[in-house]
C-alpha cells in the first residue's frame, strides 16, 4: 500500500469544486443553448420536461451508483473506469473502460464544434468584410490546437482555474436570459403546443440527451482529488440537481417566451429573450470550451489509468501511456493521443453521427455502473461496504432505462456500440485469463437467492408429490475414475429434469495425506464432468468404512435446491462377490428415507442405448411410478435418441386377469405414466423363476430395470442381484 505522501504525489489534492465544476459545465452545454428551443417547439414544454425528468431517471441513479461505489473503494486515477473495474474486473472494466475513453475524446471534437458555432452570429460581418464563406472549422480547428497547447504546458491546474471562470461566464448568461422579456408574450404557458409535422418523441430525446452526459465528468478527476469518497458523491449529486433545475426553468421560460414555430427556426432564439442578446454566444461559447476542457482533462485520465492496468496486449503502449509529468503524474503522453483523436473529428467538421456514438457509450456506461450497483446489493458481499447507500430499486431503474432508450434512440447504434464493446470485452478475456470477473459478482446473487429460497421453502414445509417429483440423486463408488458406468447413469438422470452429486468414496481416516488424495481426484472428477458436458456435482469423501460414508452422506443436505432424495451404488457384474458393506448401505438409505437404486453393470456398457425393459411384479406397484420415471428421464438424453421404453407385466397365471385389470385401471387413471401400447402381459409359470423370465425375454436389451426388497436382499445376501445371467446392464 502506498504511503500518504505517494498518493498525494500521484494527484494535485484537489476538494470537491473541481468535480462540481466539471459536471456542471458539461450538463450546462451546448445542447441547453442549441437545441433546448428545438424540443419545446417539437414536442412542447411538457414533451421536454418529460425528456428531462426520463434524462434524470437514468442520470439520478447512475450518480447515486457512483457515490455508492465511491465511498466502498479506495478510488485512484481513471474515475468510472477505475469504478467499473474494480468492481467487475478488469475484462469488463477493460471493455467498457476503451469505450468510454473514446466518447470522451471524441467528446472534445464535439464540443469545440459547438463552440464553432457560437461565432456564427459575426458569419455574415465576416463575410461582408472579406467576401469569403466563413467554415466553422476554421474557428474550430484553431480552438482545439490552442486549447490542446494550454492544457498541455499547464495541466489540470490551469483548466481548472478556467472553469472557474467559464462556469462564471456561463452562470451570467443564464441570469441575464432569465432577466429577459419575450419575443412574443404568452399568457398560456401552451404545455402541449408545437409546431406543424413535428418530429416524433424520441428523436427529440435523441437530440437533447446529451445534454445529461455530462452528470459522471468529474469522476474522471478522481486521481487528482484529495478525497474522492466524499468529493464525488458531493460533487456529482449536487451538479446532477443543479443542471435538472436549470433545465425546467430554462423550458418554462422557453415556452413563456416565444412561439413553437419561433423557438424552431431561430437556433439563438435564447439572443432575443436575453437582456444582452450577444450574452447567449459567449455563454454558449463559455459552456462548449468548458465541457471541452472537462473532457480533455477527463479522457487522458481514463486512458492514463487503462493503460497502468496492463489492458493494452503491448507493453510498450502502455508504459508509454501510462507514463506522466512531475509529482502529479499529469498524464502527457495519453493528452497527446486524446488530442489527435479529437483533431481527426474536428476536421471532419460534422460529429452528428458520432454524437450518436458517443451517446450509446455513455448510456452503456451509465447502465453498467446502475448494474453494478443492483448487484452488489443482492451478492451479500461482505467487503461491499459503502458509507453511502443507493436503493436497489433505483439502480435497477436506472440501468433499465439506460439500456431501453439505447434502442428507442436509434436500435442501429445501439447494436453496434454493444457489439463493439463485446468485442474488446472477449478480446480482454482472452489476454486476461484467470482475472476477477463479473461471474463473482452474478456468484454471489444467485448465492443469495439460492439461500433465501432454500430457507423459504423449508418454513413452508414443501413437499414433493409424485405429480411434480424430481430425481436428486447422490451417486457413491470407489472406483469413479475406472468405472463410467454408474457416472454415466447419473448425468442421463440429471441432463435435464433431475440433479445428481456424484461422490468418490477414499477408505481411510481423514488426514493431511488423504486430503491430498481427495482433491486431486477431484480435480480430475472436474475434468470428467467438463469433458462429458455433465451436470452433476462432483465431490469426495474421506471416511473409514463405505457404511460411514453413506450415513454421513444421508445426513447432509443437498447442493441442489432441493434436498437429495435417491441414492445410487454400483457394482460391476464381473466381479459379484461379498456384497454385505453394499446391502448395510442401501439399509443405511432407506432408512432416511431414500430411494434407493442399484446398479449391476457390465463392460457391454449399454450397448447401443436403444431399448429399456422395466420388469413388474405384483409386489412392485410402489415401485412403479420411481422405475417408470426413471426410464423416461434416462431416454430424454441425447445419448439415449430414439430409444424405446417396454413394461412387462409379470403375473402369474392364475393371477393374471385379476392383475392385468388392475394395471389397466392405473394406466386408465394416469396413475402410472406409460401407454398401453408399451405394456406386455407375461404369464409367470409356478414352477418357473423371475429370473429366468427376466433372462429369457430381455436378453437383448440395454438396460433392464426391476424392483427389489431390501429385507429379502438381505435375506439371500444378496443373490437377487447376482443373478439374471443374460442380462449384462
Amino acid at each position: 500500500m502506498a504511503s500518504r505522501g505517494e498518493q498525494k504525489e500521484r494527484g494535485h489534492g484537489f476538494g470537491t469544486a473541481p468535480v462540481f465544476l466539471a459536471a456542471i459545465s458539461t450538463i450546462l452545454g451546448a445542447i441547453l443553448f442549441l437545441r433546448f428551443g428545438y424540443g419545446v417547439a417539437h414536442v412542447g414544454v411538457l414533451g421536454v420536461l418529460t425528456i428531462i425528468l426520463i434524462g434524470h431517471l437514468i442520470t439520478i441513479p447512475t450518480g447515486m451508483a457512483v457515490a455508492e461505489i465511491a465511498t466502498n473503494l479506495k478510488v485512484e486515477g481513471g474515475g468510472e473506469y477505475y469504478i467499473i473495474s474494480r468492481s467487475f474486473g478488469p475484462t469488463v472494466g477493460g471493455a467498457i473502460g476503451i469505450s468510454l475513453f473514446l466518447s470522451q475524446a471524441i467528446s472534445v471534437a464535439f464540443y469545440m464544434i459547438a463552440f464553432s458555432e457560437a461565432f456564427r452570429p459575426l458569419f455574415p460581418w465576416f463575410e461582408h468584410l472579406t467576401g469569403h464563406t466563413p467554415d466553422p472549422r476554421m474557428v474550430g480547428i484553431p480552438a482545439t490546437l490552442i486549447l490542446i497547447g494550454v492544457i498541455l504546458y499547464k495541466g489540470a491546474d490551469l483548466g481548472v482555474s478556467m472553469l472557474w471562470v467559464v462556469v462564471s461566464i456561463l452562470a451570467l448568461s443564464l441570469v441575464m436570459f432569465f432577466l429577459g422579456h419575450p419575443v412574443t408574450h404568452n399568457s398560456d404557458l401552451g404545455l402541449l403546443s408545437t409546431v406543424k409535422r413535428p418530429d416524433n418523441f424520441f428523436t427529440v430525446f435523441a437530440i437533447i440527451f446529451p445534454a445529461f452526459t455530462g452528470m459522471t465528468a468529474g469522476v474522471g478527476l478522481s486521481g487528482d482529488l484529495k478525497n474522492p469518497r466524499r468529493s464525488i458523491p458531493m460533487g456529482t449529486l449536487f451538479a446532477t440537481i443543479c443542471g435538472m433545475v436549470v433545465y425546467v426553468m430554462v423550458v418554462i421560460k422557453l415556452g413563456l417566451s416565444a412561439t413553437p414555430d419561433e423557438l424552431a427556426g431561430d437556433q439563438f432564439i435564447m439572443s432575443k429573450i436575453a437582456v444582452w442578446g450577444p450574452i447567449i454566444p459567449i455563454g454558449l461559447g463559455a459552456a462548449t470550451i468548458s465541457s471541452a476542457i472537462g473532457s480533455i482533462l477527463v479522457a487522458p485520465r481514463t486512458l492514463q489509468a487503462l493503460a497502468g492496468d496492463g489492458v493494452f496486449p503491448w507493453k510498450r503502449i502502455n508504459a508509454y501511456l501510462t507514463r506522466g509529468r512531475g509529482k502529479a503524474n499529469e498524464p502527457i503522453n495519453a493528452t497527446l493521443l486524446t488530442s489527435l483523436i479529437a483533431l481527426v473529428f474536428v476536421s471532419m467538421g460534422n460529429v452528428d453521427f458520432v454524437a450518436q456514438i458517443i451517446s450509446m457509450f455513455f448510456m452503456v456506461t451509465y447502465g453498467s455502473l446502475c448494474s453494478i450497483s443492483f448487484l452488489e446489493h443482492f451478492s451479500g458481499d461482505p467487503s461491499y461496504r459503502p458509507t453511502f447507500r443507493s436503493k436497489w430499486y433505483l439502480s435497477l431503474l436506472g440501468a433499465i432505462l439506460s439500456f431501453v432508450m439505447m434502442y428507442q434512440m436509434q436500435p442501429l447504434y445501439a447494436i453496434l456500440a454493444i457489439l463493439s464493446m463485446a468485442g474488446i470485452y472477449w478480446g480482454l478475456k482472452r489476454s486476461n485469463q484467470g482475472e476477477r470477473d463479473l461471474s463473482e459478482v452474478v456468484q454471489g446473487v444467485l448465492f443469495q437467492l439460492t439461500r433465501k429460497l432454500q430457507v423459504l421453502i423449508q418454513r413452508q414445509g414443501a413437499s414433493q408429490s409424485m405429480a411434480n417429483w424430481r430425481p436428486s440423486f447422490i451417486a457413491l463408488s470407489s472406483h469413479s475414475l475406472t468405472r463410467l458406468a454408474p457416472f454415466d447413469v447419473l448425468r442421463w438422470i440429471s441432463h435435464h429434469y433431475g440433479f445428481g452429486s456424484f461422490i468418490h468414496f477414499i477408505r481411510g481416516p481423514l488426514n493431511s495425506e488423504t486430503h491430498a488424495d481427495a482433491q486431486a481426484t477431484l480435480e480430475r472428477l472436474v475434468r470428467q464432468a467438463r469433458s462429458s458436458d455433465a451436470a452433476i456435482y462432483v465431490d469426495t469423501i474421506v471416511s473409514p468404512s463405505f457404511r460411514t460414508a453413506v450415513a454421513q452422506l444421508v445426513q447432509i443436505p443437498g447442493v441442489a435446491g432441493l434436498e437429495n432424495n435417491s441414492m445410487l451404488f454400483e457394482f460391476l457384474y464381473e466381479e459379484k462377490g461379498q456384497l454385505e458393506h453394499l446391502l448395510e448401505s442401501c439399509d443405511f438409505a432407506a432408512i432416511a428415507g431414500f430411494n434407493v437404486c442399484v446398479l449391476r453393470h457390465s463392460n457391454r456398457h449399454f450397448g447401443y442405448r436403444r431399448l429399456i425393459h422395466i420388469w413388474l411384479t405384483p409386489g412392485d406397484y410402489r415401485n412403479a411410478n420411481l422405475m417408470i420415471i426413471l426410464a423416461y428421464i434416462i431416454i430424454g438424453h441425447p445419448d439415449w435418441k430414439g430409444a424405446e421404453i417396454v413394461l412387462y407385466a409379470a403375473f402369474h397365471k392364475k393371477e393374471m386377469d385379476r392383475e392385468v385389470a388392475r394395471l389397466n385401471d392405473l394406466l386408465a387413471r394416469g396413475r402410472l405414466p406409460i401407454s398401453p401400447n408399451n405394456v406386455i402381459p407375461v404369464p409367470l409359470a409356478e414352477d418357473q423363476s423371475f429370473d429366468s423370465l427376466v433372462s429369457v425375454n430381455s436378453a437383448e436389451a440395454d438396460l433392464v430395470i426391476t424392483g427389489f426388497s431390501i429385507g429379502k436382499m438381505k435375506q439371500d445376501e444378496g443373490e437377487f442381484l447376482k443373478g439374471f445371467e443374460n442380462i449384462q446392464d
